[in-house]
């Protein structure tokens, strides 16, 4: 635990960070989000955020934007300053270069590459560095990220959307809309900070989903996943267009008529993943191969019920309109048949909000 001290100074330029740090929500993968604000003599001389992967970290994008030097300042960044050669330069030795006099992290980065790399770099320089400032809020800024560092998977969100009785489709199935317009809009800005949306073959025959985020600001369009054991899934189904591109993960069993079918979504633009078994699991350890820090499953029950009934959900992410859609419709999830109260599982409600008439939960497990 640090034993750094903080001013409400210190407090108001971190925070200003963090805003920053949030601008690049949609746009880093599979870089973590971070913000850097320069400041001397009390006054903001720099500032900036990560850029597109490839191309400036925060820190060299704020101390870009000084007029003159920034010799002497104090550096607030929201995550350790990287220490190695990646597709950009290591920024704790900028920092160093840029002759600051303090850097004020947020966060220390669990990447193997870094992982205290950048403060030592910055100590050695003579630079003081001090460690733990608002951890919590640049934690959820970056938490799939940090899930991938730490434990090698992403973090893994499920969206559900639910009428006051609980159901989510009636009982042939429609279920537009269930929500009103300001959910669905909410529903885009998850789409747009995942790297891969995951849903199966069921929902994509029965509602054709395009799985977009459809946002006025810039975002890296995430992969579109397709869970479908048999290549059950149309070459004219819209997700095959995904502007992320999309990956339909099947199970080969040599017949002749799995070939066609592959060739022809192929030539509809899918990439065909064959796994042992189509789980949870096997896809998770799939995208985590593919350096994806959020993962968002937008499914039917039963798909939303298999993710759902392991360890492998960190967050679930429900939309209840003020509807009745009658004891026949379609379940929240389809789960195991439990017969002892023990085997429930337990959510903690980490947050909820009004969204038009419709309420949303955030749910952590317990």
């Amino acid at each position: 635990m640090t034993t750094d001290t903080f001013t409400p100074a210190d407090v108001h330029y971190m925070r200003r960070a963090l805003i920053l740090a949030r601008r690049a929500l949609y746009t880093t993968d599979p870089n973590p989000r971070v913000g850097c604000v320069l400041v001397r003599d009390g006054r903001i001389i720099g500032e900036g955020f990560t850029q597109p992967a490839g191309a400036n970290h925060a820190e060299v994008e704020a101390l870009q934007s000084v007029d003159g030097d920034a010799r002497g300042a104090t550096a607030y960044v929201t995550l350790e300053p990287c220490a190695h050669h990646g597709r950009t330069g290591p920024c704790a030795e900028m920092l160093r270069e840029a002759a600051l006099a303090e850097v004020v992290v947020a966060l220390e980065d669990p990447n193997p590459q870094v992982d205290g790399g950048g403060v030592r770099v910055l100590r050695e320089a003579g630079i003081s560095v001090r460690i733990g400032l608002l951890a919590d809020e640049a934690t959820r800024i970056n938490a799939g990220f940090l899930s991938r560092m730490r434990g090698g998977m992403p973090r893994v969100r499920v969206k559900s959307a639910v009428s006051l009785d609980g159901r989510t489709a009636l009982a042939n199935g429609a279920s537009f809309w269930i929500t009103g317009e300001a959910a669905r809009a909410d529903v885009h800005h998850y789409r747009a900070r995942s790297g891969a949306i995951v849903t199966g073959i069921g929902t994509v025959l029965a509602d054709d989903p395009r799985l977009t985020a459809r946002l006025e600001v810039p975002v890296t369009p995430a992969v579109a996943v397709v869970m479908d054991r048999q290549l059950r899934c149309p070459p004219t189904a819209h997700v095959l267009a995904h502007p992320g591109g999309c990956v339909i993960v099947a199970s080969d069993d040599g017949s002749a008529e799995l070939s066609a079918r592959h060739a022809e979504l192929v030539a509809a633009g899918a990439q065909i993943v064959w796994l042992d078994a189509v789980t949870p699991a096997s896809v998770l350890a799939y995208l985590c191969e593919r350096e994806i820090n959020e993962v968002l499953v937008e499914a039917g029950a039963t798909l939303a019920g298999a993710w759902l009934s392991t360890p492998l959900v960190d967050e679930w992410v429900i939309y209840q309109a003020p509807c009745v859609l009658g004891s026949h419709g379609r379940p929240l999830v389809m789960t195991p048949a439990w017969t002892d109260m023990t085997e429930r599982q337990i959510w903690r409600r980490r947050s909820h909000e009004r969204l038009g008439d419709d309420m949303k939960m955030i749910l952590e497990k317990d």
